[in-house]
């Protein structure tokens, strides 16, 4: 029997972590041809050329260069154009059943575009999800809309695909990827976390990420500025950074935490990417998540701790109760904090759902991948939903 192939791509660490267990499962099943594909991010000096921390696990079949090395409009268009090109390339060396993405970013957008016009089935995990502060929002409901078989991490966002007109038939409820590593990874005590990153924690320590919203011009410096500004005047707190994506004004963030943590080397700390392990490791001792990453809404509720979520980049996804939404001003943010360490809100924390949790991810993923016939798969027909208006 002919094993199917199946072609994972990814474009950043982070995303990477997520996919980490559907890919090691894919690999262990003896009806799957494993295809690995690096772009983005991964080959990036920028960025840790973080495709060296995949081949310590897997074998990447190919490595696709967007040349990265701009973060306009105009440099990051020309990178999608280059990448598409690219993608067809492999695609037709590869040869693969069906090409598993994940997610939102520009990366994933050229490797779908580029399998839609070479006739390759797309599996998209989570889908149906909103974003109304950054183009992620677009590019993920067009991914969607491209994609034969959909992933997403709860019931809501399921029926959201469903409302784009997708088959119900297509469309799966398999859970929030990173909630699978949770369950699955054992995660750093304290002493081996602090010596993993060099740095000590404090009485209070806080996660703080925080990414551009593309949909808005130029307010990324001002709204960091505004966060740097209040985390500043926290009592015996200590910061770990994260920095940006490669993302419209990301190079700004990224300088700004660079100044910081040189200026308050005792009480910060910045990282390009702390990798699956230390940044859950991180979330098991920080009192909150703190910005405005996905993370906090979907990994964070998990560890009962606060989120702190800036802005609009996140607006419209469902969150816990241990979200505290707020602007980017800093008397916004400074209210935030006092919630966040009020008595009433640490006893609510202990009674929070995360609305992302549905088991273990990828191996429901892999049931319909095995199960599912990928033939005439290719000709979608549009679901018509019923509405009241």
């Amino acid at each position: 029997m002919n094993k199917k192939k199946i072609c994972i791509v990814t474009g950043s660490r982070a995303e990477y972590g997520l996919l980490y267990w559907l890919i090691k499962e894919i690999k262990a099943d003896p009806d799957f041809k494993l295809q690995l594909v690096a772009t983005g991010m991964h080959l990036s000096s920028k960025f840790g050329l973080t495709y060296k921390v995949i081949e310590k696990d897997f074998k990447i079949d190919k490595k696709i260069d967007m040349h990265l090395s701009s973060d306009t409009s105009v440099g990051i268009s020309k990178s999608m154009g280059i990448a598409q090109i690219s993608f067809s390339k492999a695609y037709k060396v590869l040869k693969p059943d069906i090409i598993v993405v994940l997610g939102d970013r520009y990366e994933i957008f050229s490797a779908a575009s580029a399998a839609m016009i070479s006739k390759i089935p797309i599996a998209h995990i989570h889908g149906g999800e909103i974003t109304e502060g950054s183009w992620d929002d677009n590019i993920r409901h067009c991914i969607s809309k491209m994609a034969h078989l959909h992933f997403t991490a709860n019931e809501e966002y399921k029926n959201r695909v469903i409302q784009l007109g997708e088959d119900p038939s297509r469309v799966f409820n398999t859970g929030g990827m990173g909630i699978e590593n949770i369950k699955r990874l054992k995660l750093l005590s304290k002493n081996k976390f602090e010596k993993s990153i060099n740095f000590k924690l404090n009485k209070k320590n806080i996660l703080v990420t925080f990414h551009p919203a593309t949909l808005e011009n130029n307010t990324s410096k001002k709204q960091f500025q505004e966060l740097i500004n209040t985390i500043n005047e926290l009592d015996d707190t200590n910061i770990i950074f994260t920095k940006t994506n490669s993302d419209i004004n990301g190079k700004v963030i990224n300088q700004m935490i660079d100044r910081y943590t040189a200026k308050y080397p005792k009480k910060s700390i910045g990282f390009t990417s702390l990798g699956q392990l230390r940044y859950l490791s991180a979330l098991k001792y920080v009192d909150a998540v703190v910005g405005n990453s996905s993370s906090g809404l979907l990994e964070a509720p998990s560890f009962k701790i606060g989120t702190i979520n800036i802005g609009d980049r996140q607006k419209g996804r469902i969150k816990a109760k241990s979200v505290i939404d707020c602007s980017a001003k800093k008397k916004d943010i400074q209210k935030s904090f006092k919630k966040l360490y009020s008595k009433n809100f640490q006893q609510l924390l202990n009674n929070v759902n995360n609305y992302y949790d549905n088991g273990f991810s990828s191996k429901k993923i892999i049931k319909v991948l095995k199960n599912f016939n990928l033939k005439n798969i290719l000709k979608k027909n549009f679901y018509n939903i019923q509405l009241n208006l």
